[in-house]
């Protein structure tokens, strides 16, 4: 299962929730990464593309992922989610540090 940030979502990702405007972090986990998350159907990981886009900012990314984190579980999302960035390879690195600290 793979999810294309620029394909499947958006080139310009916007800020944390979805009242701050467009491809709010929020609407990306509830429309595409928690549907996937949650097909118990699909044992694969999900694998997220974040390249090409005009980049993120930290909210967008703490929301989708570390919100993610805080409704699951840190293990299991960390388990079940790997994430592809050859544009910005510390990116991988930062999302993983949102996840380990969601609260």
């Amino acid at each position: 299962m793979k999810i294309s940030v620029l394909k499947d979502f958006s080139k310009t990702p916007g800020f944390r929730l979805i009242s701050d405007g467009p491809f709010s972090g929020e609407e990306f986990r509830n429309k595409l990464l928690e549907p996937l998350f949650n097909d118990t159907s699909k044992s694969e990981k999900i694998q997220i593309d974040l390249d090409n886009v005009s980049g993120y900012a930290t909210s967008f990314l703490e929301e989708a992922f570390g919100g993610l984190a805080r409704k699951y579980g840190v293990e299991l999302v960390l388990d079940r989610i790997s994430f592809i960035s050859n544009d910005e390879p510390l990116l991988i690195e930062e999302i993983t540090t949102y996840i380990r600290n969601a609260q």
